[in-house]
């Protein structure tokens, strides 16, 4: 089968598409005919060699880390009931989705709604799950003042739409018109672009002056430091993202001076059986109607190193994918 893997760490075109074997059922395992692979920022991270403080991962490795698809293979012990499914599943180790065929344990399984798009299933997977679970710990209320960074980001578009569900009025910090449009169709009351000097106190000035009530950073480095400065006291502040160049750093001794509550990428570390939960209901929400992933481009496998790139220049809004 084809597969994707980094050779080297460096930029994109250390991913090659090779021969490798098919992968097979072990005892509680199944073999997925893979529809769409989900793809990451942090991956390209991962495969430029900037996060190996936080990733463990030596090349040559095939990347991925959710795929959507059939199930074609089954090993003992796996439910008869599985075999033809169409399913979503976390890889084991966060490794290995760029590829035709994956194996995964079977109690890693979400079964795809019926009328649900197997693209709009491999989106959810990753960040559905993470925007629910920094979405509920923050404890949106009704007129909140929320402000979202990297918001068309494929889980930054999440976190507009949940937040608008909740009623609170929604601030959506984006890079070009694009995304600010983007932002704007799914329910922002107001896009700003952070590139743009002054864009916090735009927001500050329409959060009534007091600032937002809840900050969902998903872009980190000096963008989540400008959020972090007009957060209201007493505000709820989730640093989860490092596209901008590393998790935003908060001073303990400031957020506790203005009584706001911190939350880091290393609360969202989630064991299976919550992860499964929160993807199942990320599903729902989104075969109901009530929640739309974007996926702003799709790639053909052995053009990964594209979708990469593509990635890093910030071009795509919403999620990118693999289709093998």
């Amino acid at each position: 089968m084809r597969a994707v893997r980094v050779e080297r760490f460096g930029g994109p075109e250390v991913l090659v598409a090779a021969e490798v074997p098919d992968p097979v059922a072990e005892p509680g395992h199944v073999v997925l005919d893979v529809a769409a692979a989900d793809t990451l920022f942090v991956e390209t991270q991962i495969r430029a060699g900037a996060a190996r403080q936080w990733f463990a991962v030596e090349p040559p490795y095939v990347p991925g880390g959710a795929v959507a698809g059939r199930v074609i293979a089954m090993g003992e012990g796996v439910d008869a009931a599985w075999a033809g499914r169409t399913v979503t599943a976390c890889t084991p180790d966060a490794q290995g989705g760029y590829a035709e065929r994956v194996a995964v344990p079977a109690q890693a399984l979400i079964s795809v709604p019926d009328g649900l798009h197997v693209t709009w299933a491999a989106a959810l997977m990753h960040d559905g799950v993470t925007g629910l679970s920094v979405f509920d710990a923050a404890e949106v209320k009704p007129g909140d003042r929320v402000l979202v960074t990297a918001a068309a980001g494929g889980m930054g578009i999440l976190l507009v739409q949940l937040a608008r569900a909740a009623g609170a009025w929604v601030a959506a910090a984006a890079r070009g018109e694009r995304k600010l449009d983007l932002a704007r169709r799914m329910g922002a009351d107001l896009a700003v672009d952070y590139t743009e000097h002054g864009w916090t106190e735009h927001v500050r000035e329409a959060a009534d002056g007091a600032g937002p009530d809840v900050v969902f950073d998903g872009a980190g480095g000096q963008i989540g430091q400008a959020a972090f400065a007009i957060a209201a006291r007493g505000a709820r502040f989730s640093a989860h993202g490092a596209a901008g160049g590393g998790f935003s750093v908060i001073d303990p001794v400031e957020a506790g001076r203005r009584k706001i509550t911190v939350r880091g990428i290393q609360e969202v570390q989630l064991d299976m059986a919550e992860r499964n939960r929160l993807a199942e209901r990320a599903m729902a929400e989104a075969a109901a109607g009530r929640l739309e992933p974007v996926v702003g481009r799709t790639f053909p496998l052995d053009r990964a190193a594209e979708a990469h790139a593509a990635i890093e220049a910030r071009k795509v809004p919403g999620k990118t994918l693999l289709l093998p």
